[in-house]
């Protein structure tokens, strides 16, 4: 889409269509919150093997045993 495109768009949203187009496109000033927004919808089925792995994962948190930010990106890569 052209920025062209996305102004005739704009300007033919109907009145009621303004404010909220107005906070989708001030989301999508950020390039990360755009992409994820429009990504397709994920409508695979929250599996109880689904829950359990992230149940573990928060307990995991919880204990201490998650690696912050900062150690993962001191941690030498793997040889491939």
């Amino acid at each position: 889409m052209t920025r062209a495109e996305l102004h005739r768009l704009v300007d033919e949203l109907p009145e009621e269509s303004v404010d909220p187009a107005g906070v989708l496109l001030t989301r999508a000033k950020d390039p990360m919150v755009a992409t994820l927004e429009a990504a397709p919808f994920d409508d695979e089925p929250y599996t109880g093997e689904d829950r359990a792995a992230s149940d573990e994962g928060w307990a995991a948190y919880k204990r201490g045993e998650a690696i912050n930010l900062a150690e993962l990106r001191t941690e030498p890569e793997a040889d491939a």
